[in-house]
């Protein structure tokens, strides 16, 4: 186990390095939830989708970033709700108001995932 701030004292190719560690843990760690689980494979039939869907990079762009980002903010959503667990397990208007907002923040994404695929297949197809 190394110190906390080693990070920190880390230059150049070294910290990033640790750095990429770092986050294949963290997506590692997310894998074990269920729901960015379900998003990840999603993303793994949607992504290549996306590539015969769009018809310019940035409808590509869109379509797949959509898709990534609810990945992000399910991630960190997770980690507000780990760290808001960590604290302790009593109820708190605080915790609750800290995990409600998290949970919007991926809710919102989700809908403007739905809307950008929405739109783009309506397009393709119906137009």
């Amino acid at each position: 186990m190394e110190a906390p701030a080693a990070q920190k004292s880390r230059k150049g190719l070294n910290r990033v390095w640790h750095a990429a560690g770092y986050s294949l843990a963290g997506l590692r760690a997310g894998w074990n939830e269920t729901a960015f689980r379900q998003e990840a494979i999603a993303a793994i039939v949607l992504v290549p989708l996306a590539v015969w869907l769009a018809a310019t990079w940035v409808e590509f762009a869109l379509l797949a970033g959509s898709v990534i980002l609810v990945m992000v903010v399910e991630l960190l959503n997770t980690g507000i709700e780990t760290a808001i667990d960590r604290i302790g397990p009593e109820w708190h208007s605080l915790s609750k108001r800290a995990k409600d907002m998290g949970s919007a923040a991926v809710l919102l994404s989700l809908l403007m995932a739905i809307a950008i695929w929405t739109m783009a297949l309506v397009q393709r197809f119906m137009l």
